[in-house]
């Protein structure tokens, strides 16, 4: 599949296995696992730095095959989910460094289409989540408001 704004194709790049199964070499338990998901989300942890600080510290590859739920079910249980989604955040930090960029370099074109880029990108995620009921149907994208949420 084409990439969203460019006219270059996927990228490759390695797979998970398609079935999940819990490997023999990991000593923790279920039990264990969760223990450390909240730790780590009480710490303020986003869902991915949970997962990668899971694999390298821990040897979990998986945190579904070995509990049978994701990082997002498990916090989403325990109701300590964000308020709005990583990716969702993330194209927002981007939206407010590029307009930091742009004020102080105003006739940077290529920032400006970026700008309306990574914005058009934002209002389509959020067209998702509001479908979904990640985010309440009456959020609305304020880079103004963002921008103090952000920093």
């Amino acid at each position: 599949m084409a990439r969203m704004h460019s006219r270059k194709k996927g990228k490759s790049g390695s797979k998970k296995p398609a079935k999940l199964t819990t490997p023999t070499w990991v000593s923790l338990k279920p039990k264990e696992v969760e223990m450390l998901v909240f730790k780590y989300a009480k710490e303020g942890k986003s869902l991915s730095k949970i997962g990668l600080f899971l694999r390298d510290e821990y040897g979990v590859p998986s945190v579904k095959a070995l509990t049978g739920k994701t990082v997002k079910q498990l916090l989403a249980e325990k109701k300590i989910l964000p308020e709005i989604p990583e990716d969702l955040m993330a194209l927002m930090r981007k939206a407010v460094l590029i307009r930091k960029h742009q004020e102080e370099n105003r006739k940077d074109q290529s920032a400006k289409h970026g700008l309306q880029l990574t914005e058009s990108k934002i209002n389509r995620l959020a067209k998702y989540y509001k479908r979904t009921g990640a985010i309440p149907t009456t959020w609305k994208y304020d880079p103004e408001k963002i921008k103090i949420y952000v920093e």
